[in-house]
């Protein structure tokens, strides 16, 4: 997250701090340097604190609290088996036999992003598996 958020970031802080920053080059360019890393330290300890909120939610003995996240999966899950999979199956199958029935059809390309998303991230635990970097 924080790659994606400092560089977005940055600019406008630096454009907010400028006036206060000093007129020396070498010491505006020092002045810019602590505040990048100021930012980054920031960004990175909200990170930490979103990990450990995922954990305890993850931990939770309620499905309710617990269960969101696999839910969202198995949604996205069966969306895409059933427009990709089921939708066209059945719908020839349907015709086939004789009933023009027009089956529900869903919107991915809402759905794509969240799935892309979540794939993603799945993507990047198997390579930290892969590389031994995780239990």
């Amino acid at each position: 997250m924080i790659q994606a958020l400092l560089p977005a970031v940055l600019p406008l802080v630096k454009d907010a701090v400028g006036a206060f920053l000093p007129e020396d080059k070498n010491k505006r360019a020092e002045a810019e340097r602590k505040l990048e890393a100021d930012l980054a330290s920031h960004l990175a300890k909200i990170d930490v604190a979103q990990l450990e909120v995922n954990k305890v939610e993850a931990a939770h003995r309620s499905t309710f609290i617990a269960g969101w996240r696999p839910f969202i999966g198995w949604s996205l899950g069966f969306s895409l088996a059933w427009t990709y999979l089921c939708q066209p199956i059945l719908t020839f199958a349907l015709i086939q036999a004789g009933y023009g029935v027009e089956l529900p059809s869903l919107d991915m390309a809402e759905m794509m992003p969240v799935l892309m998303g979540m794939l993603g991230l799945g993507g990047l635990r198997t390579f930290e598996k892969y590389k031994s970097v995780s239990k």
